[in-house]
């Protein structure tokens, strides 16, 4: 293996079976930082009028999550987590237009739109169509890549977000796994994890934890079961529009040399996706540069096969799922989440790829890890004093 051994942070090596910080106590994005800043939406305005220029076009109709909250540079679009977003926005030559259910639009003109009020808002009456067809010349399927290509590249403003969110989603991480005793319900360890999302101001979009009886599944969604001695947390959690993804494993007692040496592997099998995911290339090459490492670290040369293995990340989970189809390309300051996986094995954090290199943004300093490619990787915290 190539992997070195790193000096494990002091604070890791002295989390012992309990934490004593909470959320209430730990720093998280000041109000400043979080609100939306006009010289980012200025840029997003000129990408938009370049792929009308391109496409001849007058006018497109933003409706996702995903393009509404790039374009209003972060806001929150949803009521529910599961619903449909209650603004669009009509981006035209000459001003936007930004629709919004009727019941929603004082709150979201009071508390999320800040000083990018140049916009004409329309409100719409709940029960009418909040974008019908034909309201503009282009809708988000017809140049679904070349949104994405213009808000792959993130701007100053969106990467003092994205940081800061990287470090708080895995604060709670640590939080949840150092005390996660064995005896608890894998339900009592994600509520630990969502709660304390929630408390800094991030949606839990997704959270997963398997205890040892159920490592077997890919996505496991929390159940009544113990953790036992090996745990899998995973967080994908959602501020200011950004989404923030990673995995931790957490072990109470001594490990196998067989986990320890997938764990290690698996490391390597992601230091090839990042290192294939180099700006100018195309997403598809990386992804093509992961998955054939798969057979040269010792897993079934087809084992990228039994789970998608992550893609460009940002304003959507996966922006988008990396297969060798896509063809993006990957820009500087371009959002990643690799997770490649294979039995009892996973690796999974948010990156940015630079023009300096790798920067992983889900970072606890807490938290043990080893060199991986010249890249500080994550590997599973063993609670001191347990087992």
């Amino acid at each position: 293996m190539s992997a070195t051994e790193s000096v494990v942070s002091a604070q890791a090596a002295a989390l012992g079976s309990t934490v004593s910080v909470s959320a209430a106590s730990l720093p998280s994005a000041s109000s400043a930082s979080s609100a939306p800043s006009a010289a980012d939406r200025g840029v997003k305005r000129e990408r938009m009028l370049r792929l009308l220029e391109r496409r001849g076009a007058d006018s497109i109709v933003l409706r996702s999550h995903a393009a509404v909250a790039w374009y209003l540079d972060g806001a929150r679009t949803h009521v529910s987590l599961a619903g449909d977003p209650i603004a669009a926005v009509v981006v035209r030559h000459g001003g936007d237009e930004l629709r919004v259910f009727a019941n929603e639009a004082d709150r979201m003109l009071d508390e999320e739109l800040g000083a990018i009020g140049d916009l004409d808002v329309i409100r719409v009456p709940w029960h009418d169509a909040l974008a019908p067809a034909g309201l503009a010349a282009l809708a988000e399927d017809d140049v679904a890549a070349e949104l994405r290509a213009a808000r792959a590249s993130l701007l100053p403003a969106e990467l003092g977000r994205y940081r800061a969110l990287g470090r708080e989603v895995a604060e709670a991480l640590t939080d949840a796994a150092a005390t996660a005793d064995p005896d608890a319900s894998e339900r009592d360890v994600a509520a630990r994890l969502g709660g304390d999302l929630i408390a800094r101001g991030i949606d839990p979009l997704v959270i997963l934890v398997a205890g040892r009886s159920r490592l077997g599944h890919r996505h496991p969604l929390p159940t009544a079961s113990p953790i036992g001695d090996r745990a899998m947390l995973v967080a994908c959690g959602r501020r200011n529009g950004l989404i923030a993804n990673a995995t931790r494993w957490v072990r109470s007692g001594g490990r196998s040399d067989a986990e320890a040496d997938a764990e290690r592997r698996i490391l390597e099998v992601e230091a090839a996706f990042l290192a294939s995911t180099r700006i100018g290339a195309t997403i598809g090459e990386g992804f093509r540069g992961g998955i054939d490492s798969y057979a040269r670290h010792g897993f079934a040369s087809d084992e990228w096969r039994r789970h998608h293995q992550g893609g460009a990340a940002g304003y959507a989970g996966r922006d988008p799922r990396g297969t060798a189809a896509v063809g993006d390309m990957v820009q500087p300051d371009h959002a990643f989440a690799w997770n490649p996986t294979a039995p009892g094995a996973k690796v999974e954090d948010t990156v940015l790829v630079r023009t300096t290199g790798v920067e992983v943004l889900t970072v606890d300093l807490r938290w043990p890890t080893i060199e991986v490619g010249g890249i500080h990787r994550p590997v599973e915290l063993e609670r001191v004093g347990s087992g």
